[in-house]
């Protein structure tokens, strides 16, 4: 394993360094360490630099270290694909999910979000791509799931989400994130009360910054390379 401090404090000077050149409040910016397919060590040694939210794909593999760090005050936010069948246990141990992407999951996370919980935090993917292989609401469809969404008693609808392609120009990294901002200021427009951008990774979390990220996800930049 990777020494994890000085990674974890080089994306933080990242993001304070963005935050700064592109006008942004200081600690505007949320860091969701993701940490799927790394070790409970690894994610022990991220909490003792402070790092207290952390991102997860899988469910099974999740609940596994949910229950070996039960001892530590952690944020769990659910970040990948969630299948309806996998959804239960997601509503009742996590306390974010950035992958909403259609009406049929947000219900079975709404009616199985337990009570004393309190709502559950909630974004809606969008696929802004239009690739039918990946995850994610389309443009066009997102105003009618969202008002939808935000309707459902156990979630709170708080933002939107995207993992666009990989792509090195910063220029054009800045223009897709540009689409997502100005989805989630139409939404606002129409009504919703929405205060969260998850968008950003270890390539590109400059970029998502600069258009109005509040939360990026960052995972190979503090981990390294993820395992099998």
């Amino acid at each position: 394993m990777i020494n994890i401090a000085p990674h974890l404090r080089a994306v933080r000077e990242r993001i304070r360094a963005a935050e700064e050149r592109f006008g942004r409040p200081p600690d505007s910016v949320q860091l969701l360490a993701v940490s799927k397919r790394h070790p409970v060590t690894a994610l022990r040694a991220a909490h003792a630099q402070d790092q207290r939210r952390f991102g997860e794909s899988y469910v099974q593999e999740a609940l596994v270290k949910m229950d070996r760090l039960i001892d530590l005050d952690i944020e769990w936010h659910f970040i990948g694909p969630l299948q309806s069948n996998k959804t239960r246990p997601v509503a009742e141990r996590f306390h974010w999910v950035h992958s909403v992407d259609r009406l049929k999951i947000a219900r079975r996370l709404a009616e199985q979000r337990p009570i004393t919980l309190g709502p559950l935090n909630v974004c809606l993917e969008v696929n802004l791509s239009g690739e039918k292989s990946k995850s994610g609401v389309s443009p066009d469809e997102l105003p009618e799931l969202a008002k939808t969404v935000d309707a459902l008693t156990g979630l709170r609808l708080r933002g939107l989400m995207c993992i666009p392609a990989p792509e090195p120009d910063f220029r054009r990294q800045r223009q897709v994130f540009a689409r997502l901002r100005r989805l989630v200021e139409q939404l606002s427009s129409d009504g919703l009360q929405l205060d969260t951008l998850s968008m950003g990774m270890s390539n590109d979390l400059e970029a998502a910054i600069a258009e109005g990220a509040t939360i990026v996800r960052v995972g190979t930049a503090i981990f390294g390379p993820r395992g099998g």
